[in-house]
């Protein structure tokens, strides 16, 4: 049923969830899967193009290549290729427009980010994917 299978992570343990999964997923529809890490630059706007802008900007983008590392290696471990990307931009426009590009069929979040603070300052990236995305979105709830 689901062929192109895209996964929003953000390092965080429901993203992780998420990815578990996005990898079921795959595996049982022996589909494609695809992991997005977005930067979120909108935190950066107000602040002036300097060196503290490049330091955040490099210490997300670390991390992101870290979380997308860590993707690859639950995906293989669980028999899934999986293909990756860092974006940059707004995390629910950026995951929309990934979606579009692979032409996704089910597009996989986690239901909130890292912090409550993130989601006070970002709004609900889960919830701007819901109500957006032309396709199938699986929301994952951390379990209890």
């Amino acid at each position: 049923m689901f062929q192109h299978i895209l996964v929003a992570i953000d390092g965080s343990k429901i993203s992780d969830q998420a990815l578990g999964a996005a990898i079921e997923e795959a595996r049982v529809w022996k589909g494609s899967l695809h992991a997005i890490y977005v930067v979120e630059t909108g935190l950066f706007s107000s602040l002036p193009m300097d060196s503290t802008w490049e330091i955040m900007y490099s210490m997300l983008e670390q991390e992101g290549n870290t979380a997308l590392e860590a993707a690859r290696e639950k995906a293989k471990k669980h028999g899934v290729r999986i293909e990756t990307s860092i974006r940059q931009g707004h995390a629910g426009n950026e995951i929309l427009k990934a979606a579009g590009e692979i032409g996704a069929d089910l597009v996989v979040v986690g239901s909130h980010g890292k912090s409550e603070v993130d989601r006070l300052l970002l709004g609900s990236v889960s919830s701007f994917v819901v109500s957006n995305s032309p396709t199938t979105v699986m929301v994952v709830r951390p379990r209890k």
